[in-house]
């Protein structure tokens, strides 16, 4: 029996993994959230434990990791303006409060919920392998790299999973810019931006071979076989919602938007749908090595491209 923390259990792709585990009769879940509450089918028949604990107070995180054989770390802030002002903290330094109190109460292994941005741009031709000394352009990238620096430097089995852009009915992107499209406003940026996809039942597939493979070891790239852009799988997914294509749109228009998005955050303490360093992370292309992840977890995709998934959309 795996006894599995998962962190950031109430967000989006926490509470995806966590319905994904629930059936697995040898992973015990453990789920930590801070404010809010996990979704009420998790709480369904007790067979996850939930446990209230801050990143930022390194005492409310031992029960949390008590006794616990695998942790899976989500937990992190997004939507909200300026982040670089606050993800050195939230990002670099809270994650460094867990592997501190994880090691103290002999968590064998952490797995950390990554990207292939940390690398900073990548292609099919040069894609993102195992490389810890790149330097990334945006914020969100450059502290997940100091999260995995930490984690390599600390931990005593560490595994970063470098994920691409999860795709799927539920997932919070995909469905936010299926709202965006349905209003006529859902826009990108003409320049073509290579992008790594993943399904939401391949992504869930991939961390549970994480977790049950003791073998598991170092970085995995978790993408599949496409060779997509961000524009190509916008106006794919368009046609596939009945909506109308994406605008093209002048970059400086959506650096725009983004300003008057962090601003009325800044003005009203309410999330930031778009930010500067949205776009910046969004503008790099990337794509993942994912030979070892076809060799050690997941030899045989669902849905092998997004044409292949479509049925998820």
């Amino acid at each position: 029996m795996i006894r599995l923390l998962i962190t950031g259990a109430a967000g989006n792709l926490g509470s995806l993994l966590a319905t994904h585990l629930l059936p697995c009769k040898d992973i015990r879940l453990r789920l930590m959230i801070h404010h809010r509450d996990i979704p009420e089918h998790l709480k369904a028949g007790g067979k996850c434990a939930v446990v209230r604990a801050d990143l930022s107070q390194p005492e409310t995180l031992t029960a949390a990791v008590e006794d616990i054989d695998v942790i899976v770390h989500f937990a992190g802030i997004l939507f909200k303006a300026h982040p670089e002002k606050f993800l050195p903290t939230t990002n670099t330094q809270y994650f460094k409060n867990l592997v501190d109190t994880a090691n103290r109460k002999g968590v064998r292994r952490i797995i950390l919920i990554s990207f292939p941005h940390v690398e900073g741009p990548t292609t099919p031709q040069h894609p993102s392998t195992d490389r810890l000394d790149r330097q990334p352009l945006s914020w969100h990238a450059k502290t997940r790299l100091e999260e995995e620096k930490y984690l390599f430097a600390n931990a005593r089995e560490p595994i970063s999973l470098r994920v691409g852009m999860v795709y799927g009915d539920g997932i919070l992107m995909p469905d936010m810019a299926r709202k965006l499209a349905s209003l006529h406003l859902l826009g990108v940026w003409r320049e073509r931006t290579q992008i790594h996809l993943i399904s939401k039942d391949d992504f869930c597939a991939a961390v549970q071979a994480t977790v049950s493979n003791g073998e598991a070891n170092g970085i995995y790239n978790i993408g599949d076989d496409g060779n997509d852009s961000l524009q190509e799988y916008l106006s794919l997914a368009c046609r596939q919602w009945g909506t109308a294509r994406p605008w093209r749109m002048p970059l400086w228009m959506i650096y725009t938007a983004a300003w008057f998005c962090e601003l009325y955050s800044s003005l009203t303490g309410n999330q930031a749908l778009l930010t500067k360093d949205f776009i910046d992370i969004g503008r790099v292309g990337y794509y993942g090595d994912t030979s070892r992840m076809k060799r050690d977890l997941l030899p045989k995709l669902k849905y092998p491209t997004t044409r292949d998934g479509l049925e998820t959309f």
